[in-house]
């Protein structure tokens, strides 16, 4: 029997992550970010597995009327990092309509104690990073690129996948021999002001 076609996927729902605590989350995304709270799930039980495990599920609605969403599981800690990724690796992207409302964002933050990193170039769009109370790593975007220009990138993306998968394949190949003990690298270098290692 032929599986069905793949449901059209029309837009992200919601991202849902652990909180250390609802209200310092609630004072981040409302009070500074703007995202008003706007839906609660309460259980003893989780739904999907039936466990014992009290939360409260809040969730902050976008403008495009997806989510983010927290649970606090009432034993005030953050959600562990990954210790194998980077902290820079793992983050969410929240778009902003142009640079002035970037840059606005960046002193609103930076005034409520907020360490923010950027404004960071990466040519087809700016962006700023900073952490949430829960360690969580956000980044604001405006997008520079048009339209077209994202259907420009899109014709070649597969294609640079395909040459960073078998260069990859190589790569794993000449560690498992002790030919290379050097970092795998991308043969296109889209970042040359920081030149090559």
């Amino acid at each position: 029997m032929a599986l069905p076609a793949p449901a059209p996927i029309q837009q992200l729902h919601h991202y849902a992550y652990k909180a250390r605590d609802a209200e310092e989350t609630r004072h981040f995304y409302e009070d500074i970010l703007g995202l008003p709270l706007y839906h609660i799930i309460q259980s003893d039980h989780v739904p999907s597995t039936g466990e014992y495990c009290p939360y409260t599920h809040f969730f902050f609605r976008l403008q495009d009327g997806s989510f983010i969403a927290f649970f606090d599981l009432g034993d005030d800690q953050a959600c562990e990092p990954s210790p194998n990724t980077p902290k820079w690796v793992n983050h969410i992207s929240f778009r902003v309509d142009s640079i002035q409302a970037l840059q606005d964002m960046k002193a609103r933050l930076e005034a409520n104690g907020v360490e923010v990193l950027g404004v960071t170039d990466h040519h087809i769009f700016h962006s700023i990073y900073f952490f949430d109370p829960n360690g969580i790593r956000l980044e604001l975007t405006a997008q520079l690129a048009d339209e077209f220009q994202m259907l420009e990138e899109s014709k070649t993306a597969h294609a640079r996948l395909r040459d960073w998968n078998a260069r990859k394949e190589q790569w794993r190949k000449e560690r498992a021999d002790g030919k290379s003990s050097a970092p795998l690298k991308p043969q296109q270098n889209d970042r040359p002001e920081f030149g090559s290692n």
